[in-house]
């Protein structure tokens, strides 16, 4: 019993921990700009319309307050996605990056943007995300054609490295055939932001984002028998091939989402969810999953705030900053199976 007591009150401190990092994160973003606005000026402006129709009301909730939005919640998309990922191969070290389904979204939806803008004069929000999502499940289903023919791991991350590399040269050969000024949108978004976003942007990527999560959440109790084997699963009664089908859908949707809005973000959906795991101690996916979800937020919001800041004016590209810090998380990942299995 004092075990449990003990593990309980870890995870309340650990989700009490990322909701105040979170909300800090929120005021820093506000706050830290190009623009010079005091803490107190954010409040009102937040709060009160004491500032209604000048410079500084706009930027916040016009430029600041969007954007991280949309950074949250892709954050917690990507942290997701990574997780389902990993949670579907069994491996601590997947996620969509890596394993080329963004660079498949990437490229699908750099191909029928150019495509949309000179036929139909571009794509909506949804559609982004819809023509994001066949790239992804192109990009998936070619990975599980692989898988099937390899049980080595190894040898699966590389087929999805070259796979994100193939893509990745695709998506260049478009771009270099794109009109001018399509290039420019095209370059500015194959490196990853968040910056651009509005609020009408904001509502497509919530419904999508939350709808997902959401529907993770209803798996949470799948997830676990599926932890503990096939066999075991099958035994509970448990639907594995249309679980399997649900991962798939659920964390290529949700990479769908990512790319359409911000573009290909690398590391986030590898780190977090293993520093989740780190952080409360915990595989359990009913305390993972929500964890991995609020800390893909607070990492994104911080990448996005040091992208953003720390040569301003000049803008670093997001996945820049999250390869800063993800990648030492995967090396030590690396190192750490690499001393279990010697």
């Amino acid at each position: 019993m004092k075990e449990k007591s003990k593990k309980l009150l870890r995870t309340e401190i650990c989700f009490a921990a990322l909701g105040i990092a979170l909300f800090l994160a929120v005021i820093l973003n506000v706050w830290i700009g190009s623009a010079n606005i005091s803490v107190g000026d954010v409040f009102k402006i937040l709060f009160t319309n004491q500032f209604a129709g000048q410079g500084a009301h706009t930027i916040v909730w016009s430029v600041r307050l969007p954007r991280l939005c949309a950074a949250a919640l892709l954050g917690g998309a990507l942290g997701v996605s990574g997780y389902l990922i990993q949670t579907y191969f069994r491996n601590p070290i997947c996620s969509p990056f890596e394993l080329g389904i963004s660079s498949g979204a990437k490229m699908v939806l750099a191909f029928f943007t150019v495509v949309a803008t000179n036929f139909i004069g571009g794509l909506t929000g949804v559609g982004m995300v819809a023509v994001s999502f066949v790239g992804s499940l192109v990009s998936m289903g070619v990975v599980l054609l692989c898988a099937g023919k390899t049980k080595n791991m190894a040898v699966l991350l590389i087929i999805g490295i070259m796979i994100g590399y193939a893509c990745s040269a695709v998506t260049d050969l478009i771009i270099t055939f794109a009109q001018e000024e399509e290039i420019v949108n095209l370059t500015f978004w194959s490196m990853g932001s968040f910056s651009g976003k509005d609020w009408s942007d904001v509502l497509v990527i919530a419904c999508f984002v939350l709808a997902c999560f959401a529907g993770t959440l209803l798996l949470v109790k799948p997830i676990t028998a599926f932890q503990l084997g096939e066999g075991y699963a099958q035994s509970m009664g448990m639907n594995v091939k249309l679980f399997r089908l649900l991962i798939i859908l659920l964390s290529s949707l949700l990479s769908a989402c990512v790319v359409a809005f911000a573009g290909p973000v690398s590391f986030v959906g590898i780190a977090v969810p293993h520093l989740t795991k780190l952080l409360f101690n915990s595989s359990k996916p009913a305390v993972v999953l929500p964890g991995t979800f609020l800390l893909g937020a607070v990492f994104c919001l911080v990448c996005d705030l040091i992208a953003r800041t720390i040569f301003a004016p000049t803008e670093l590209a997001i996945g820049t900053v999250t390869a800063i810090f993800g990648a030492p998380v995967v090396i030590a990942m690396l190192l750490k199976s690499r001393r279990k299995s010697a």
